[in-house]
C-alpha cells in the first residue's frame, strides 16, 4: 500500500477514535449500553452458577471443590484484562491524546482490583483442600499478588494526580505506570510453564481443553456474564467520574463569577 494512502488510513481510524471524544455523545451511547451489558451479564452469571452448582458432577479426584473454577477462572481472566484495558488506555492516552482514555483507566481500575481479590481469595479457598495449604508462593500466586497491589499503586498514583481534579482522569506518570505494569500480564500467563508450580498447568488453550465436558460448559456463561458485568461497571463508572466532573467545573464557574 502506498505510503500516502497508509497515512490516510491512519487519519480516518484516529477521527473515528475521537468521534466519541466528545463526553456528551458517549454519554448518549453509555446509558444504554450499560443496561444492555448489565441484564444479560447478570442472567448469564446466576444461570451459569447455578448449573455449575447444581448440574454438573463432581470432579473425580477433588470432588465438589471444583465448583469454585466457575468464580475463579472469570475473576482470574477479568483481573488480567482489565489491566489490559488499563495499558490500552494509557497508550491512548500518552500516544493519541484521548480525552476519555484516562478517565476509562481510572474507571477500570476499581473492578479490576475487585476481581483481582475475588481471584486471590478463591484461589486460597480451592487450594486449601487441593494442595493442603491456603498459600504457596508459587509462580502463578505470586504474580497474581503482584498484579493486586499494582492496581492499588495505579489507584493511589491517581487519586494523587493533580490533573484528576482538572478532567477526572489520571496523569501521564500514572499512564506510563500502567504501561509498565503491563509487563506482569505475560508473566502471569506463562508462570506455570516457566517455573515448578503446584498450580495446575494451562487447562484452556487453543488447541482445546483438558477439563472435562461435562464440568466445563457453564464456565462459558459465568465468564461472558461476568464480562459484561465489568463492561457495565466500568461504563457506571465512567459515567459517575463525568458527572463529577461537570459538578466540579460548575462550582469552580459560581467561585470565579
Amino acid at each position: 500500500m502506498p505510503y500516502w494512502r497508509c497515512l490516510a488510513r491512519a487519519a480516518k481510524d484516529a477521527a473515528l477514535m475521537h468521534r466519541f471524544a466528545n463526553p456528551a455523545r458517549f454519554l448518549k451511547i453509555a446509558r444504554p449500553l450499560t443496561g444492555w451489558l448489565f441484564w444479560p451479564g447478570l442472567l448469564l452469571l446466576l444461570v451459569g452458577s447455578a448449573c455449575g452448582l447444581f448440574l454438573t458432577p463432581a470432579d473425580y479426584l477433588q470432588g465438589q471443590t471444583v465448583r469454585i473454577l466457575y468464580i475463579h477462572v472469570p475473576a482470574a481472566w477479568l483481573g488480567m484484562g482489565g489491566w489490559s484495558g488499563i495499558a490500552i488506555a494509557a497508550l491512548m492516552q500518552l500516544v493519541w491524546k484521548h480525552p476519555l482514555a484516562a478517565v476509562a483507566g481510572r474507571a477500570i481500575a476499581a473492578p479490576g482490583a475487585l476481581f483481582t481479590a475475588i481471584c486471590l481469595m478463591t484461589g486460597s479457598i480451592w487450594g486449601r483442600p487441593t494442595w493442603g495449604t491456603w498459600w504457596e508462593w508459587d509462580g502463578r500466586m505470586t504474580s497474581m499478588l503482584v498484579l493486586f497491589f499494582l492496581y492499588l499503586g495505579y489507584i493511589a498514583l491517581g487519586n494523587a494526580s493533580a490533573l484528576q481534579a482538572q478532567q477526572g482522569g489520571v496523569s501521564n506518570v500514572t499512564a506510563i505506570f500502567g504501561l509498565v505494569g503491563a509487563i506482569n500480564i505475560p508473566i502471569i500467563n506463562r508462570s506455570v510453564v516457566w517455573w515448578n508450580s503446584l498450580h495446575q498447568g494451562p487447562s484452556i488453550t487453543l488447541r482445546g481443553s483438558s477439563i472435562d465436558g461435562s464440568l466445563l460448559w457453564p464456565l462459558g456463561l459465568t465468564l461472558l456474564g461476568f464480562t459484561l458485568l465489568f463492561g457495565a461497571i466500568v461504563l457506571m463508572r465512567m459515567r459517575a467520574i463525568l458527572a463529577q466532573n461537570k459538578v466540579e467545573a460548575r462550582m469552580q464557574r459560581l467561585a470565579r463569577g
